[in-house]
């Protein structure tokens, strides 16, 4: 049996970048998070603002670390696996990728270090800038890689001469069509993951009967952040939709399972696409709400799949499942969120132990959603890694299957392990805090009470 090396090193690709891209969600939010309690703790002098500001900037850094592993990995898949592409797009993606170490990496270590062991060496003021720096390098991270990967969905500003593209409008370039829309989408992912993880991790916590009063602090920051973020989502998201659709209409004719040009396109709660037969079987849907909500009309006309030849259209059940996971997921969050605000304004945010298990078991799923959405956008745009320029065949390098499915076994073994020892070290400083605050008698302020009703704070 002959090893496709394309499908090999496509799968090796997505399997290290999707193991990489859930530490920068996690750090993007969690930079800002600590951030907004050190500035909570100057403004107030409140000590308890302090204490999570610690105990969350433990956590930053082990996921820090864990994402800086990972990311050096895909630069030399890149090199070793998609070398033609490398070579076409490098006088573009090059520089972009390298304004992204010079500002945001170096951002970041270079105030990393004053964030994690300044504590007690450095005064509160300039603390707080060196954990904004951080906070800010982790977006400006966001920014160049997005610009990067979103100018391979919408290319612009670039002329592709023998071969290889050849920069005319960095402008452009960088600023390409979906690019804003793509970078406010992940960004309100991040924070939104972030925050539905705070708020689960704190539950599980409360649960568990540990620091009660410490982590019903962190619960109600995750549960409110998360209902002013959910709708914001959904706002942007549908924005995002409709550039897609402008730019890119067979990703969204796979997102709706359309395989055929029509008026009054239904959305599809439920199908299973067939790709080889071009058809859907088991549709379940609402009628017209797909060309209303691409159109804005029911009679607007969304495009099929037929439309192309077999060999230019993605592969539809990912896109159409994942599209539908990210979707509702995204339900979940809101749904979950905004029952924790009601909650909380009556007062009962603690008190429903059915609550606090549903944030807990909800505490991963963020990061299924940006998953999903990832995979969505990129498998969406095949067969092309450059959108109408390049093909995904004609970026790979010259090696065998074997080779690839070598290195995809290792990868997959040593990540398995990495993820353990993450998750076990995650846990483990949990408990150490947990445990230091307990033999410190420092559960939290003594005076304040485990819930504070609106209207109520000091």
């Amino acid at each position: 049996m002959e090893l496709d090396p394309v499908f090999l090193s496509r799968a090796q690709f997505a399997f290290t970048i999707s193991f990489h891209i859930l530490f920068p969600t996690f750090t993007i939010g969690l930079g800002a998070y600590i951030a907004f309690l050190e500035a909570r703790w100057l403004m107030t002098k409140d000590t308890l603002y302090l204490d999570h500001a610690k105990f969350w900037s433990k956590l930053f850094a082990l996921s820090f670390g864990m994402g800086v592993v990972t990311g050096i990995v895909l630069s030399y898949e890149i090199g070793t696996n998609f070398s033609p592409f490398a070579a076409a797009t490098g006088n573009v993606l090059g520089p972009l990728l390298s304004y992204e170490v010079l500002t945001a990496f170096f951002l970041e270590a270079g105030f990393l270090g004053i964030m994690l062991f300044g504590w007690n060496r450095v005064g509160p003021r300039l603390h707080f800038a060196a954990t904004v720096a951080v906070a800010l390098g982790t977006l400006f991270s966001s920014f160049w890689i997005l610009s990067a990967n979103s100018w391979m969905h919408t290319p612009q500003g670039a002329t592709l001469v023998d071969g290889v593209f050849q920069p005319d409008d960095w402008v452009a370039i960088i600023f390409n069509p979906s690019f804003p829309y793509r970078l406010a989408h992940m960004v309100i992912a991040a924070f939104l993951t972030t925050a539905i993880a705070i708020a689960g991790i704190s539950a599980i916590r409360i649960l568990q009967g540990q620091s009660r009063e410490f982590y019903v602090h962190s619960l109600r920051n995750g549960v409110l952040t998360a209902a002013l973020l959910a709708p914001l989502q959904v706002i942007v998201g549908d924005l995002h939709g409709l550039n897609t659709f402008e730019h890119q209409p067979l990703k969204v004719a796979a997102m709706e399972g359309n395989w055929e040009r029509r008026t009054n396109a239904p959305l599809l709660l439920f199908a299973i696409p067939d790709q080889e037969a071009a058809t859907n079987h088991f549709e379940i849907g609402i009628p017209d709400a797909a060309s209303w909500i691409l159109t804005h009309a029911a009679e607007g006309e969304i495009p099929g799949l037929n439309e192309v030849p077999p060999e230019d259209r993605p592969y539809v059940p990912i896109v159409f499942w994942g599209f539908r996971i990210m979707v509702g997921i995204g339900l979940v969050m809101l749904a979950l969120s905004w029952c924790g605000a009601i909650q909380y304004w009556r007062g009962r945010l603690v008190e429903s132990r059915r609550l606090l298990r549903a944030f807990a078991l909800a505490t991963p799923i963020g990061f299924v959603a940006v998953l999903a959405g990832w995979w969505v956008t990129e498998v969406g745009r095949q067969p092309w890694i450059v959108q109408g320029l390049m093909r995904t065949r004609e970026s790979v390098s010259d090696i065998t299957g074997g080779e690839v499915s070598m290195s995809f076994s290792v990868f997959v073994v040593l990540y398995a392990a990495l993820f353990g020892a993450y998750l076990y070290y995650f846990a483990r400083v949990v408990r150490r805090a947990d445990r230091s605050r307990i033999e410190q008698g420092e559960p939290g302020p003594p005076a304040r009470p485990a819930f504070v009703a609106p209207g109520e704070e000091d």
